[in-house]
C-alpha cells in the first residue's frame, strides 16, 4: 500500500500558533497530588544499592492497585493508591526475566517477559499472574522478545509487539539485524488469554527502511479491533484487523524538517539550528478515536523528530508538534542541551476521556516533562493545556478517568550518582483549580524566541522596584548570564537576560552562584572556583559586573588563603552599608583546609580599600553527606544564609533559612593570626515543609533566596541543567518578611 503522507504548510503553521503561547492553567487542570519511591518497595533481602525502576505502569481493574514492570530487577511492583494522596508499598512478583508490559484481564496480569539470552538469540513469554495469590500461575511462549501488550476495549483480545530488537554495539546498530520481529496476537475468552489462539503475524516487507527486519515497538487497540503498530526503526506504521490477521494499510512515519533547534553540545541553547528530513520514528501509540492515533516521535536510531504527530488509519497526516514542545520546554527550564541529537525526545503516549474532554498526554523522557493536549477533532488542530512535572524520564503513562487521576512512570534511577530513584507520581485532575507547576517560565526574546535558561544558582532583588528580581546560572552552561524576573507575575517570568562578558566576548571559565545589586549600580557577581580539578582548575572569584554585563572588575583572594580552598568554595554574594562603608559578604558553602571541622566562612571584602576580612558559621551537623551554605542576603542588622544538605528525596533533612547578626562582630583581617569570631545563628524559616507541599520529591539544591523592595521573600531551586534531573524549578514566594 502506497503511503500517503498529506501534511501541508498551513498544518506546520497551525501548530506552532497553538502550542507556543504561554503556559496557561486548564480549565480542570491536573496537579500533582503524591510521589511515591519505587526503592520502598524492594522486597526483603533485596540490596538497595541496586537500580530499580517503574517502567510502564497499569491498574487492577477496581482502580486501586497500580502495577508497574521492574526491568532491573526482573519482576513487577504493586502501588495501593486506595487513598491517591498516600500511595503505599503493595509488594513485588519476582519473574524469570525482564518484564516489559502488564496489562491485567480481571483477576489476571499478563506480563511480556524477556527471556533473551542475546540480541540475535531473542526469547520471551507471557507470565500469567494470579492477583489474588500474586503468584505466576503459567507461562505462554512468544517465540521472541515482547515490548508492548495491549487488550482490546472489549476485552477479546490481546496483541504483543515482538520487537526482537537491534544490537546496537554490532555494525553501529545498524539494520537490518535478523531474527526479525512480528505482531502476536491472542484470543481471550471468559477472561483468559486462549494458548491455542496464538497468531503470529508477519511485518516483512512492509517499510522501506529494512523491511526484511521489522522491529514493532508499540501496538494498540481500538474500538473495531483494529490494532496500530509502529515500526521505530523501520519508521513505519501498520494497522492490522485482529479477528482475520490482515493488514489493513501500513505506511512511511515521514520526515519532518525542524527549524529554530539547538544541535551543538556547547553548553549553549542556541535555537538557530536545523535538521532537515528527519525521520519521525515513532514509538508510543495511542488510538485518539477509531479513525485517528497520536505517536511520540522518540527515535531511536536517527534521532527522531522531537515531538508527536496525528495520523489517519489511511496514513494520511492530520497534525503535526514539529519544535513547539521542545520550545515550550526551553521556556520552562527543562531543555536537556547535552542531549542535541535526540532534543527533548518523546516518547511515552496516553489519550483517556475525562468529563467532556478526550485528552492527549505525550511524555518528554529527557525534558521530563509531560504534555497535555484538548483533541478538538479531525479538522482542528489539539489544544495545548498545560505540562506536568514528574520524576526522570517518564515513559509510562495511564489514565485513570473513573478516579479523575493520572499517573506516570519515570524510569531513571539515579540514586548511585546522588540523584533521585525511579519515581511513580499519582496526579489529580482538580476542576476550578489553578495548574501548580510551572512556577517560573520565559518570555520572548528579541529574536522571538524563548528566553533559554536553567541552573539557577543566585538571587538579588531590585533596590526600587518591587517584585523584580536578578538570578544568575551556573556552570552547567559556557555561557555565564544574568536574568532579569518578574516575581509578580503567576508563574513568575524571566524578561531579559544578559550575557556576562569580558573584553566583548562572552566570558569563560565562571561558575556563578551568587548575585548582589550594588549601590552605585551594576552587580557584584560571585563565581565559585574548583582549585582541586586536574584539567584547569579555577580560582573563587568577585567580579564586579556593569548593567550591560561587562566585568569591570575581578577580584581574586590573597593567594596565600587561596591555597586553603577546597572544591566548595563561593555560594553567595549580599552587599552591606554604602560609599567606604560598603561591604560584600561571601557565603564559602563547606569548610576549606584551614577551617575547623563542622564550621565555614562567611568572608568581608571592602571595596573602599581593598581589605579582607572573615568570620565562622556553624554548620548544623549532617545525618547523611553534607551541610553547607547556599546563598547569603542582607537582613536587618545581620545576613540571613541558606544552609541546607546534600541530600534528595527522603533523605533530605535541612533545608532551612537561618539569620546572623553582625552587629558588634569584627571580621578578622584574612590570612592573619587573629582567631575569626563565631557567627550566632537562629533558624529563620524550615523550607521542607514547603519543598514537601509540592507533592513531588524534596529537591536537593534551594540555591537562591532574596528579599524584594516591598519586604517579600522568594527562594529557588537549582536543576543542574537537567543533567541527571528531572529539570523540576520550584519557585516560591515566601512572603513578607518581619
Amino acid at each position: 500500500m502506497r503511503p500517503m503522507l498529506l501534511a501541508t504548510a498551513s498544518v506546520a503553521v497551525l501548530t506552532l500558533v497553538a502550542l507556543s503561547a504561554p503556559v496557561r492553567a486548564a480549565d480542570a487542570p491536573f496537579n500533582r497530588i503524591s510521589t511515591f519511591n519505587v526503592v520502598e518497595n524492594l522486597p526483603a533481602g533485596a540490596d538497595p544499592a541496586k537500580p530499580t525502576a517503574a517502567e510502564i505502569i497499569t491498574y487492577t481493574e477496581d482502580g486501586n492497585t497500580l502495577i508497574y514492570s521492574d526491568s532491573p530487577g526482573e519482576r513487577i511492583g504493586f502501588i495501593d493508591i486506595t487513598d491517591p494522596a498516600a500511595p503505599k508499598a503493595a509488594g513485588v512478583v519476582a519473574l524469570d526475566g525482564e518484564p516489559t508490559t502488564t496489562v491485567v484481564i480481571g483477576s489476571k496480569a499478563y506480563v511480556g517477559v524477556n527471556t533473551s539470552v542475546s540480541k540475535d538469540k531473542p526469547s520471551g513469554h507471557l507470565a500469567v499472574v494470579d492477583l489474588a495469590t500474586r503468584k505466576v500461575e503459567d507461562k505462554i511462549d512468544l517465540g521472541g522478545q515482547p515490548d508492548s501488550i495491549i487488550k482490546s476495549p472489549d476485552g477479546s483480545y490481546l496483541a504483543i509487539a515482538i520487537e526482537n530488537e537491534r544490537d546496537e554495539e554490532v555494525n553501529d546498530g545498524a539494520l537490518p539485524q535478523l531474527p526479525a520481529g512480528n505482531l502476536t496476537t491472542f484470543e481471550v475468552k471468559d477472561g483468559r488469554v486462549v494458548d491455542a489462539s496464538k497468531k503470529v503475524i508477519d511485518l516483512t516487507g512492509l517499510a522501506a527502511i529494512a523491511p526484511e527486519d521489522p522491529e514493532p515497538e508499540y501496538v494498540d487497540i481500538n474500538s473495531r479491533n483494529e490494532v496500530v503498530v509502529t515500526l521505530q526503526e523501520n519508521n513505519h506504521i501498520v494497522v492490522v484487523d485482529l479477528p482475520t490477521g490482515k493488514i489493513l494499510s501500513h505506511f512511511s512515519a515521514g520526515t519532518v524538517d525542524l527549524d529554530k533547534i539547538d544541535t551543538k553540545k556547547d553548553g549553549v541553547i542556541d535555537l538557530s539550528g536545523s535538521m532537515k528530513a528527519v525521520p519521525r520514528e515513532p514509538d508510543t501509540v495511542q488510538w485518539i478515536d477509531d479513525n485517528r492515533f497520536v505517536i511520540a516521535n522518540e527515535g531511536d536510531w536517527k534521532g527522531g523528530t522531537r515531538g508527536f504527530s496525528i495520523f489517519d488509519k489511511t496514513g494520511k497526516l492530520l497534525f503535526e508538534s514539529g519544535t513547539a514542545p521542545e520550545h515550550m520546554a526551553v521556556r520552562l527550564g527543562h531543555y536537556p542541551e547535552k542531549r542535541n541529537k535526540k532534543g527533548i525526545e518523546m516518547e511515552g503516549a496516553e489519550v483517556a476521556t475525562f468529563g467532556d474532554d478526550r485528552l492527549i498526554f505525550v511524555a518528554s523522557e529527557r525534558g521530563s516533562l509531560v504534555f497535555v493536549y484538548r483533541d478538538k477533532g479531525p479538522g482542528a488542530a489539539p489544544e495545548f493545556l498545560q505540562v506536568l512535572p514528574g520524576g526522570v524520564g517518564p515513559e509510562g503513562l495511564m489514565a485513570l478517568p473513573k478516579r479523575d487521576l493520572f499517573v506516570t512512570a519515570a524510569e531513571t534511577d539515579n540514586r548511585k550518582d546522588g540523584g533521585i530513584g525511579s519515581v511513580v507520581t499519582v496526579y489529580q485532575r482538580q476542576p476550578g483549580a489553578t495548574a501548580a507547576y510551572p512556577t517560573l517560565l520565559s518570555v520572548d526574546g528579541p529574536d522571538g524566541l524563548p528566553i533559554w535558561w536553567s541552573a539557577l544558582s543566585g538571587f538579588a532583588a531590585d533596590a526600587k522596584d518591587a517584585g523584580k528580581l536578578y538570578a544568575v546560572t551556573d556552570s552547567a552552561y559556557a555561557q555565564a548570564r544574568i536574568l532579569t524576573i518578574d516575581a509578580t507575575a503567576t508563574p513568575a517570568k524571566i524578561t531579559a537576560a544578559t550575557v556576562v562578558t569580558r573584553d566583548g566576548e562572552p566570558a569563560k571559565g565562571l561558575d556563578l552562584e551568587g548575585i548582589a545589586v550594588r549601590p552605585e549600580g551594576g552587580f557584584w557577581v560571585a563565581s565559585e572556583g574548583n582549585p582541586e580539578k586536574k584539567e584547569k582548575p579555577t580560582q573563587n572569584l568577585l567580579l564586579r559586573v556593569g548593567a550591560d554585563g561587562a566585568i569591570a572588575e575581578e577580584i581574586a583572594l590573597p593567594e596565600a588563603v587561596a591555597a586553603q580552598a577546597g572544591r566548595f568554595g563561593f555560594e553567595g554574594v549580599a552587599v552591606v552599608g554604602t560609599g567606604a562603608d560598603e561591604t560584600v559578604w561571601i557565603a564559602v558553602q563547606r569548610e576549606w583546609k584551614d577551617d575547623p571541622k563542622g564550621f565555614t566562612k562567611l568572608l568581608a571584602y571592602k571595596p573602599a580599600d581593598k581589605s579582607w576580612g572573615v568570620v565562622r558559621y556553624p554548620l548544623d551537623k549532617a545525618a547523611k553527606g553534607w551541610v553547607g551554605l547556599s546563598e547569603v542576603s542582607p537582613y536587618k542588622d545581620g545576613l540571613i544564609v541558606i544552609e541546607r544538605d546534600n541530600q534528595i528525596g527522603n533523605d533530605a533533612v535541612i533545608k532551612k533559612l537561618a539569620y546572623v547578626s553582625l552587629k558588634d562582630v569584627k571580621p578578622a583581617p584574612l590570612g592573619s593570626e587573629v582567631t575569626p569570631p563565631v557567627l550566632v545563628k537562629s533558624e529563620v524559616k524550615d523550607l521542607l515543609p514547603l519543598l514537601k507541599a509540592t507533592h513531588g520529591y524534596v529537591l536537593d539544591k534551594v540555591e537562591s533566596f532574596a528579599i524584594d523592595a516591598a519586604g517579600n521573600a522568594f527562594i529557588v531551586t537549582d536543576n543542574d541543567g537537567v543533567d541527571g534531573t528531572s529539570g523540576e524549578t520550584q519557585f516560591m514566594s515566601l512572603g513578607k518578611m518581619n
